[in-house]
């Protein structure tokens, strides 16, 4: 029997109305630079996704520290949004920028195509995090998926990877494609593919052991790039003993496994590789690692990457198409190593991960107590409300499970009232200066916003 609540759909757009309208007179100085940024920028923005805050326009970032920032018109906010992982530890720590402050002023060289001390002992770290052991430094999280996958055409010969409908690697071209009962095809808005992913990739749906299996089956699949869990449809959590399945799954049909950890990080400070104990070919990560400055990484293991540098067909060093003249620079690196020695310790994800679970728990309590066909995940320091009764198992039943008028409302009930929570979902992450009370403030708004719907 249902005993949940039904949502008023006509009260639901009268809201939203005056949502807008109160954000459109809130937020003054950003709607001017917006408007006024659209004679030279594509869209108004810096970049056209920043166009997804609801509202109609984005907020313009004045000041930012900690779990604070604050907008042109004055508006200050608790920021669960956090850069959408970027800012994971926190806005501006001090540690790292004072490390910058060091690198581009007393030191000097930013960039200078030469290696620093630093990056050994940031690749160790990673290494004890994440258990792989021989790790490159990219600029984004982009770029350590795109290497990783070219790595592994190279090593295993085959053309092919594999994903998870709906998933997200970034921008990476292969990752654009969905499962769908007709056959795979490009994801809906896959702006300018280079060719149909359908002949670069294959995909099964997450939590589908047979569905990867069939796809792994050909045997022309170099590698399959996944997230431990999916988080950008959604937090999508794997089933119990999935993982050790699909781990099981490539060794048999020799498939390198590369976990991207880049949104997963919030699992623990080795991820999920680290918290669930998982052992894959490869690790990818970017966004949080290095305190906001642009950073990212791929690691192999051992005995992949003896094979690699031994590859006398691989040219890694310089028309192999693997680095950048900006990966790697002393900048990035120096903020890497402080943000991994003393912001994101393994003592601070143990707080932050904590305030998720006090902040999953208050959410939950205010869906129970109302009956709202809602629910929560939660993976460690990050947690995301859905709009639907139950979790979806897959990136196809979350894509299927979306409510953007309820996003527009929430998310603009929150922004009018202080609190950010990320634009592109309802997620809500945890940094080192997030506080009870700020969490507690999410909550009684969140309280509010679903009671003015009942």
């Amino acid at each position: 029997m249902n005993d949940h609540v039904t949502i008023d759909r006509s009260r639901l757009a009268g809201l939203i109305d005056r949502e807008c309208a109160q954000y459109a007179a809130g937020h003054q100085a950003s709607l001017h630079a917006f408007e006024s940024a659209g004679q030279h920028l594509l869209g108004g923005v810096p970049m056209t996704w920043m166009r997804m805050w609801a509202g109609g326009f984005p907020l313009y970032l004045a000041t930012a520290h900690g779990a604070r920032l604050t907008d042109l018109d004055g508006n200050i906010f608790v920021d669960f949004s956090l850069g959408d992982t970027g800012a994971m530890a926190g806005h501006s720590p001090a540690q790292v920028q004072a490390a910058v402050a060091e690198r581009f002023g007393e030191l000097g060289g930013a960039t200078a195509m030469l290696p620093t001390g630093e990056a050994a002992h940031a690749a160790a770290e990673l290494t004890r995090r994440f258990g792989v052991s021989h790790w490159s430094f990219t600029l984004s999280a982009t770029d350590a998926n795109r290497w990783a996958l070219r790595i592994a055409r190279q090593l295993t010969g085959r053309p092919k990877v594999a994903v998870f409908s709906y998933c997200y690697h970034g921008s990476v071209d292969e990752s654009f494609i969905i499962a769908t009962p007709d056959g795979p095809r490009s994801r809906p808005g896959n702006t300018g593919a280079p060719v149909n992913p359908a002949l670069t990739t294959r995909v099964a749906e997450f939590n589908d052991l047979a569905g990867l299996e069939r796809e792994l089956a050909a045997g022309d699949v170099a590698a399959l790039l996944m997230e431990p869990a999916m988080t950008n449809i959604g937090i999508v959590l794997p089933e119990p003993g999935y993982l050790a399945e699909v781990r099981e799954l490539t060794r048999e049909h020799g498939v390198l496994l590369i976990n991207d950890e880049t949104h997963t990080f919030s699992a623990g400070p080795g991820g999920c590789t680290k918290a669930w104990n998982l052992d894959p070919d490869m690790v990818t990560i970017g966004k949080a690692i290095a305190g906001g400055i642009p950073a990212g990484a791929y690691g192999l293991s051992a005995p992949l990457a003896e094979r690699i540098m031994a590859d006398d067909s691989a040219d890694l060093i310089d028309t192999g198409g693997i680095g950048g003249t900006l990966a790697g620079n002393a900048l990035s690196v120096a903020a890497m190593c402080t943000t991994l020695e003393h912001v994101l310790t393994d003592e601070a994800f143990s707080g932050m991960m904590t305030l998720a679970d006090r902040y999953t728990a208050g959410v939950r309590d205010v869906i129970s107590s109302r009956a709202l066909p809602w629910n929560i995940v939660q993976l460690g320091a990050r947690a995301e409300y859905r709009f639907c009764p139950s979790p979806p198992r897959s990136g196809g039943e979350s894509n299927e499970a979306a409510d953007p008028d309820l996003d527009e409302y929430l998310h603009l009930y929150l922004a009018n009232r202080g609190v950010l929570i990320t634009p592109f979902h309802n997620m809500a992450l945890m940094c080192p200066a997030t506080t009870d009370a700020d969490v507690d403030t999410h909550t009684a708004l969140f309280a509010a916003a679903a009671d003015e719907l009942l």
